[in-house]
């Protein structure tokens, strides 16, 4: 049986090496950030009287798509993922940019697709990367060519198809479980 899932532990051991900055200075005076309490949350602020900088550290809006083509959901391995690792499209927004034009261009850049927005799934907090997933699904034509982010590319029957326990893994259980209610009112 091909089920396709991602490995829990490899993915926790993943978050472990990414590093993050750890801003010690204003980006703006080149001031001491400190800890503080701001908005009634521990907050790095600057220490200079005529500085008001404060680093909210807001989280990232991310789109994710489930893409079907030709009946099949397409699941990716990014370049630096561990090798079982597979997940959704994904990417960040642009500049003036909605979330459905986003994930379709994220689409075409990473599969070299076209398609379209069937519904949006919904939102999920990625607390360890500090994201907002805004998860859509997306119907795609055309021929896969591979973007240059990817490693490696699955097609899977949906029911074939096995959340996973982070990140955009509860957007495919909440979309399985909706279209298997379409199926079994």
């Amino acid at each position: 049986m091909n089920v396709a899932y991602a490995n829990p532990s490899s993915f926790i051991e993943w978050t472990r090496e990414i590093k993050v900055v750890d801003l010690k200075f204003c980006p703006l005076c080149g001031e001491k950030l400190v800890s503080d309490q701001i908005d009634g949350r521990p907050r790095l602020g600057c220490t200079s009287e005529t500085c008001e900088y404060v680093f909210w550290d807001n989280p990232t809006p991310v789109v994710a798509a489930i893409t079907e083509l030709e009946g099949n959901v397409i699941l990716v391995r990014n370049h630096g993922w561990p090798e079982k690792m597979f997940g959704l499209v994904t990417g960040f927004l642009e500049k003036g940019e909605t979330p459905e034009e986003g994930v379709l261009r994220e689409v075409g850049e990473e599969l070299g697709l076209e398609g379209r927005v069937e519904s949006f799934v919904g939102y999920y907090p990625f607390f360890e990367m500090n994201q907002l997933i805004l998860a859509f699904h997306i119907k795609a034509h055309g021929e896969i060519v591979k973007g240059e982010e990817l490693d490696q590319i699955k097609l899977i029957n949906p029911e074939k198809l096995r959340p996973w326990p982070f990140g955009t893994g509860h957007a495919i259980k909440d979309w399985l479980e909706t279209k298997q209610a379409a199926i079994h009112p």
